[in-house]
């Protein structure tokens, strides 16, 4: 295996001298790896030298190797080499280490930038934080590298929680350690238009905020607050200049013609011509889908995408095409004559007009029309657009046997938005899954054709952002805690081939790439801790290279260093967590530690219950979640009371989403009664959840109360009560 002749440099060990680099675990694995006798020093005097072709791509290794750089004369001697190689594919590249001095060739900028980064990892650690000090030995060697897939993506939403220019280049520049060569640049939504639009400046100066005094309701957080932002066009200009170096294309996307709430908040001429009933919602108008027969919304789509086509160089812009709700067309006067004129059926063929406009101006303007594989659907679409495969393995497969490019990103393994185990938070409506579920997707055991994979262009995983805004200022940063170590799976996938092994893989996330990413001060997560009980010890293990910690029921959350087995009584009592610089693992223990109890409840409310999630979904402890039949009002209710009163040492009472603020009482109030007639206040809600912590008291029943009228929604969701039973 590559792995063991990349562990032989690790024997070179030196009495006095320059450092030296250990030659191993590099990610994602190279197609071919030689070692070679000897080793060449890399002293402050030795010199970048490049074709003229890749003068950034030497600044670039400059940052991290502070050596002075110059053009490519002819002479290799002392001094690392970046050149050009035409008989090599764009991002092919060789890397070739010897005594005298490092090349590397690619076929093209991208091959060049792929071996300067295999180059970085034969080096220290420490040279991706800066603080790697020169000279430094790095050990002889040949590789010769190609990847899998010419697309190997990722896509990053900035609309429904923002991200500020610099967070963005942040970002890309960590993923363009793993080889990740394209950012699908996720710019508007329902919540949020995050590109400034000349002909349209309202779009981003009045549709980049929500929430306060915005047209733009909050739904995730921030409720009482003007909050957002958007990127000027210097800006993006900036972002694409940063990434382009980094060997990074920025595909833009204008997500129509639903997901556009925001949108039409700042216009709402868009939408379709009915009066659509509210009262459900508190007068907030929800639509969110462009109406298809006005020929006006074709000329702004025009001016929009035209702007967006001068902004970002890439042949591809992203228009979305996800999610329509055709109900509202439907409902539209103008939409339904349009369909009648044109012998139209249902929604999806009005779609496949709407989106076959916008695919002829985005070809107008010389460029690739991208869209979800909802889109494609009925077949209808112009082929010479480019798929994306999210729903499923199925609609990916489908795409690309229907002669679609296709680009394959299955939510089950590729949104990185998803649960990493049963107690994390994230989304759940795909999968829960860590980085070893998205590094067991196979192409072939999914039952992809040859007929197929010659359409596939590759992979992209995805990191939706609603539940984002309710983690900012957190420790660990949650977007790298989501997307960590789960976008080095993503990387060997698009990099390398189906045969693959996830114990070599891990082997070398835990022995060497770990160091790496917290170098790069990346806040990724750790595996949990192993647990096990028996005979009265309680004994811990961890990923290799981290430390493990553990608290104690009762302490306040003091961490003690674990040093070997614990023998107890009571191993309910004991949560375990690792930790390597930033990163860290999900609590682990003893199932007892985790139980939550289940007493029987009842639940009311002020507010009518729907009757297809009613309020009894709420006292199943099964998962299943209750909505109102409308939107909160001031001093509406929901009252929870048990059968017998409950002794606990933690009770959340919660609406929203289990996995996301949304739905909520924006404000209000909790209130817990002993004997279920006499209540008394004893908290605010925060976030639209109600916690009794450690209670002296039994709770006989808990009434939330709202103090805000509506919450941007036309109803709101409740859960089953959370119950931390005593641990004793």
């Amino acid at each position: 295996m590559i792995r063991h002749l990349l562990a032989a440099i690790s024997a070179l060990v030196l009495v006095v001298g320059p450092s030296v680099a250990v030659a191993e675990n590099i990610v994602p694995e190279p197609r071919s790896y030689e070692k070679r006798n000897g080793v060449f020093t890399i002293l402050t005097t030795t010199k970048i030298t490049h074709y003229p072709e890749l003068r950034s791509l030497a600044k670039y290794l400059a940052e991290f190797l502070p050596l002075p750089v110059r053009e490519y004369n002819g002479e290799a001697g002392g001094d690392i080499v970046l050149r050009l190689n035409k008989n090599l594919a764009d991002e092919e590249y060789r890397l070739s280490i010897g005594e005298q001095g490092i090349v590397i060739e690619g076929g093209a900028y991208g091959g060049a930038f792929n071996g300067v980064e295999t180059l970085l990892q034969l080096l220290p650690a420490k040279v991706y934080s800066g603080a790697m000090a020169l000279p430094v030995m790095v050990g002889c060697c040949e590789v010769e590298d190609a990847p899998r897939f010419a697309y190997r993506g990722f896509m990053l939403d900035v609309s429904r929680t923002w991200m500020t220019a610099g967070e963005v280049k942040r970002f890309i520049a960590v993923m363009a350690h793993h080889k990740i060569n394209k950012l699908h640049f996720h710019l508007t939504d329902d919540e949020g238009w995050r590109v400034e639009i000349l002909s349209h400046p309202e779009l981003a100066e009045v549709g980049g905020f929500r929430g306060g005094d915005s047209p733009v309701a909050a739904i995730y957080g921030k409720w009482g607050e003007r909050y957002g932002g958007y990127y000027t066009q210097q800006e993006l200009r900036d972002i694409v200049d940063y990434a382009a170096v980094r060997n990074v294309e920025i595909i833009p996307e204008i997500d129509l013609p639903g997901h556009s709430r925001d949108l039409a908040k700042v216009m709402p001429g868009v939408l379709c011509n009915y009066e659509p009933t509210l009262t459900a919602s508190a007068g907030y108008d929800r639509r969110n889908v462009l109406c298809a027969a006005k020929e006006s919304n074709y000329t702004l789509l025009k001016d929009i995408l035209g702007e967006i086509a001068a902004i970002f160089p890439s042949r591809y812009i992203h228009i979305g095409g996800d999610e329509v709700a055709f109900s509202q067309w439907l409902e539209c006067p103008d939409c339904k004559a349009l369909m009648a004129a044109r012998g139209m059926k249902d929604g999806e063929e009005l779609q496949a007009l709407f989106m076959g406009r916008l695919a002829e101006i985005v070809e107008g303007l010389g460029k690739v029309p991208c869209v979800w594989n909802e889109a494609v659907a009925g077949g209808r679409f112009t082929r010479t657009s480019q798929v994306y495969g999210w729903e499923s393995i199925a609609a990916a497969r489908k795409a690309a046997a229907d002669g679609y490019q296709t680009v394959v990103m299955p939510g089950q393994y590729f949104y990185f938005d998803m649960r990493q185990s049963q107690r994390e938070d994230g989304h759940i409506w795909a999968a829960i899954f860590d980085a070893r579920k998205c590094y067991s997707f196979d192409f072939t055991e999914q039952g992809f054709t040859a007929d197929e994979m010659r359409n596939v262009q590759g992979v992209e995983a995805s990191f939706f952002s609603e539940a984002y805004l309710a983690h900012r200022g957190m420790e660990p940063d949650y977007l790298y805690y989501m997307t960590y170590p789960r976008i080095c799976s993503l990387s060997e996938i698009g990099w390398c081939g189906d045969s693959r092994s996830w114990d070599d893989f891990y082997g070398r996330l835990t022995a060497g790439h770990y160091s790496r990413l917290a170098a790069m001060d990346v806040d990724f997560r750790l595996f949990p801790p192993k647990v096990s009980y028996a005979d009265g010890v309680l004994t811990a293990s961890a990923d290799d290279h981290s430390r493990l910690y553990y608290t104690v029921v009762g302490e306040d959350g003091t961490e003690h260093e674990y040093k070997g087995p614990i023998t107890t009584d009571k191993p309910q009592l004991y949560a375990f967590r690792s930790r390597f610089g930033g990163a860290v693992s999900p609590e682990a223990g003893v199932e007892a530690r985790f139980r939550m109890a289940q007493p029987a409840v009842t639940v009311t409310s002020s507010i009518p219950s729907s009757t297809r999630y009613p309020y009894t979904n709420a006292a199943s402890y099964d998962g299943r979640i209750a909505y109102t039949g409308r939107t909160c009002k001031l001093d509406d209710w929901i009252l929870y009371t048990f059968d017998e009163p409950v002794r606990c040492r933690r009770m959340e009472i919660r609406t929203g989403y289990i996995q996301l603020r949304r739905c909520i009482f924006e404000q209000g109030y909790v209130e817990v009664s002993e004997d279920g007639e006499t209540f008394r206040r004893i908290g605010d809600l925060e976030s639209g959840i109600g916690v009794i912590d450690n209670p002296d008291y039994a709770i006989k029943a808990v009434r939330i109360v709202s103090t805000k009228e509506g919450n941007g929604e036309a109803f709101v969701t409740l859960q089953s009560p959370l119950v931390y039973p005593l641990l004793q």
